[in-house]
């Protein structure tokens, strides 16, 4: 059975998309930390990331990279925070989160709320950002 993310990748489900290439997805989270907040998967469904394949594991992590990059260049902090908790959707998931202090990744905060069109910019920015 598909998970949402996969819906996402094969355009069942909107998003609002950062950067795509063949094998990997970057999309904003809709229930972020932080303005900015991303969540990077492998197209492959696989639910727990130590059961990735070493060219997809690593694979994630660069084009991970690619993407914090192009985040910190559109919102101001000190650092994108990374986080693997894997336990909300069973497929991979790699959040990038703009932080400025250790507190800033605690996932017990209250979530921030954009409106259609703030998410949009903030996607479109950081896409434009983006060097793959």
């Amino acid at each position: 059975m598909s998970t949402i993310f996969s819906k996402i990748v094969n355009g069942e489900i909107p998003c609002y998309k950062v950067a795509e290439d063949e094998n990997y997805f970057a999309f904003l989270d809709i229930k972020p930390l932080a303005k900015g907040h991303t969540l990077v998967i492998p197209k492959k469904e696989v639910d727990y990331i130590f059961n990735l394949d070493d060219n997809t594991f690593s694979g994630l992590h660069l084009f991970s990279k690619k993407v914090a990059i192009a985040i910190e260049k559109v919102v101001k902090c000190k650092r994108i925070g990374t986080a693997v908790l894997g336990l909300e959707v069973p497929h991979t998931h790699i959040h990038l989160i703009p932080i400025n202090k250790i507190s800033d990744i605690n996932f017990a905060n209250p979530k921030l709320s954009f409106s259609d069109e703030e998410f949009k910019e903030i996607a479109e920015k950081i896409s434009q950002q983006v060097i793959l």
